[in-house]
């Protein structure tokens, strides 16, 4: 099978990308080679997203043009897998004639075998909920399995949600809430540290709700697992990581705990991606959020108070069912009370079988929900680059990510998780996954222009706390 090539197409979060990533090299071990492009494929997997309706829609139009990519040679294989693989299951082989198999969320390791069935003509559809922790046994990864930003890495600690959010589908397509064992954790971060790794972002789709039914039932000794306040403290203390991140969090699950880490941990990078979704208490209790918009206000105040340099970032949802032209107005005004930094808005898709989508709430007309959510942006343009603009003679760390679009300069994050676009110094160009100190020289609306600090080289390891200027760069 050595000469049998694959592509992987993703769409959606961080933790369906990191499952691409998870899939890739389960193929790489059972003897397959990524291709260059899906022309260059004889297997192509696409992982997929459900968590709005035009994500699903873009699924459907995909899957019609890779009839021809079929029909071009014969023998080619097609795999769909990810939210909208979990959620339609046997229905997308009966629609799709050209999908030879169908892999469900906990079903990863079972592409290899899928994809061999389909080989010798078996269509088959895997989509069972597994409460199983195999799933999280993995192989270790590939040598030929190449990392997208060289020195970061993201790593699942926990998946599944129990929330129940009354918009949302992920516990439908993700499950309930399981917790990986901390040493299984610790492990991979400590070979991920050893192998170059300087960053890594913990996934979860409540990823601040880790161990919390083991920690609440008293069994985390018997299960594995801790606070997850606690997993962060082992984390970051593991030699070689400068750099420590999580999402997508959950706002009920910020315990004194998690916030002074944010304080007392230097590898804990000072941004917090805090999903509200709206500003109205209204529309939250009714999304079932269980937490109204002065919570998120006082919560945003602790995290600042423990780091001072925190920046904030959201997702927001415009247009639910029922909501009023006042309830807008409450969201308008916790995005400008909070000061997010950046947002992910958009409008309300209903989702299949959620309670949101029966909702006997009158719908909020199209052309008005639209007008809503240009609103909503124009106000974040606002605060983006408002924020920016505070961070110009700022010095700052960058972790390097390759060249950058605008010609000549590299890109790369900051601590803050800012793009940041760095002009050439004067010696050699740092590599991707080098840590770079920089001062921050112009603002634009969506990253940062900066030069390297006197001498160009790394920045001093274990810098990780800003000082002076960029200390108080909000």
């Amino acid at each position: 099978m050595s000469d049998r090539r694959f592509a992987i197409r993703t769409s959606g979060c961080q933790m369906n990308a990191h499952d691409s990533e998870k899939v890739a090299n389960l193929l790489l071990h059972a003897g397959w080679v990524a291709a260059a492009d899906p022309d260059a494929a004889d297997l192509l997997l696409v992982n997929t997203c459900s968590i709005r309706e035009k994500a699903e829609h873009k699924l459907y139009s995909d899957l019609g043009l890779l009839r021809g990519w079929k029909e071009q040679r014969p023998g080619r294989l097609v795999g769909v897998g990810g939210c909208v693989a979990q959620q339609e299951g046997d229905a997308l082989l009966a629609r799709f004639p050209q999908v030879d198999f169908v892999f469900g969320t906990h079903n990863l390791r079972l592409v290899p075998a899928l994809a061999e069935a389909a080989e010798a003509g078996q269509r088959r559809a895997e989509t069972a909920e597994r409460r199983d922790l195999e799933r999280f046994d993995l192989p270790a990864r590939h040598p030929s399995l190449s990392r997208e930003t060289p020195g970061r890495a993201f790593v699942t600690v926990m998946e599944g949600c129990d929330m129940f959010c009354s918009f949302c589908i992920v516990p439908r397509t993700r499950g309930r809430e399981i917790s990986r064992p901390a040493a299984a954790i610790v492990r991979e971060v400590e070979a991920l540290a050893a192998d170059g790794v300087v960053e890594v972002t913990l996934l979860g789709q409540t990823v601040n709700a880790y161990g919390r039914h083991d920690v609440r039932r008293g069994r985390a000794e018997q299960a594995g697992t801790m606070p997850y306040a606690a997993l962060l403290r082992r984390l970051a203390a593991i030699p070689g990581l400068r750099r420590l991140r999580y999402t997508s969090p959950h706002p009920l699950f910020f315990d004194d705990a998690l916030v002074a880490a944010h304080g007392e941990l230097a590898a804990l990078q000072p941004h917090v991606h805090l999903p509200v979704q709206s500003g109205s208490d209204a529309v939250l209790a009714r999304m079932r959020r269980r937490y109204r918009a002065d919570d998120v206000r006082a919560l945003a105040a602790r995290l600042r108070s423990a780091r001072p340099d925190l920046v904030l970032t959201t997702d927001l949802i415009v247009g639910f069912p029922g909501e009023s032209e006042r309830d807008f107005e409450d969201t308008l005004a916790l995005v400008r009370d909070v000061g997010f930094v950046d947002s992910y808005s958009f409008k309300y898709s209903p989702r299949p079988g959620t309670p949101a989508a029966e909702e006997s709430a009158e719908a909020v007309p199209a052309a008005e929900a639209q007008a809503r959510l240009e609103a909503l942006q124009a106000l974040q343009r606002g605060l983006t680059i408002a924020y920016h603009r505070s961070r110009v003679g700022a010095v700052t760390e960058v972790l390097v990510e390759g060249p950058s679009r605008k010609g000549g300069r590299l890109q790369g994050r900051d601590p803050q998780h800012r793009i940041v676009h760095v002009e050439p110094g004067a010696g050699p160009a740092p590599a991707p996954g080098s840590l770079v100190e920089v001062r921050v020289g112009e603002a634009t609306p969506h990253s940062l222009l900066a030069e390297p600090c006197a001498g160009g080289g790394e920045a001093h390891p274990g810098r990780a706390f800003l000082s002076g200027a960029a200390a108080s760069g909000r």
